[in-house]
């Protein structure tokens, strides 16, 4: 398993953007998949940014075109860029890392071996 830590969450109004990072600590795997999950209150935590160790980038519909995933291998952190933010896009954020090589990197939560504390990001219209 790997620690994960969130940071950059916070209030912001419709429009806005926020930089949410993820620092890791340092693992070492041959494959891995990094994402970045949201959940609000009494919902299944959603998936909504996968980065795969191959470089390949995945984003859940809603979130396609504003939210951006990045992975700094030489720091360890995991980044999420989100633009043009919507009152939906109101959860906590988590990012969780699936370290094993043949790790599909989807959005299936069940994927997942490690997690983070979360951030709060909120979005007032």
């Amino acid at each position: 398993q790997v620690q994960l830590v969130e940071s950059g969450g916070g209030s912001v109004q419709t429009g806005g953007s926020l930089r949410l990072s993820c620092k890791a600590s340092r693992f070492y795997a041959s494959g891995y998949c990094l994402a970045w999950f949201r959940q609000t209150q009494g919902t299944n935590r959603e998936g909504v940014a996968m980065f795969k160790s191959d470089g390949t980038t995945t984003y859940a519909d809603s979130v396609k075109d504003r939210f951006t995933i990045s992975w700094d291998n030489a720091d360890n952190t995991l980044d999420l860029q989100i633009n043009s933010l919507k009152p939906e896009d109101t959860a906590t954020y988590y990012c969780a890392a699936d370290l094993r090589p043949w790790s599909i990197c989807n959005a299936n939560r069940h994927f997942y071996e490690s997690w983070g504390q979360g951030t709060q990001v909120t979005v007032s219209s």
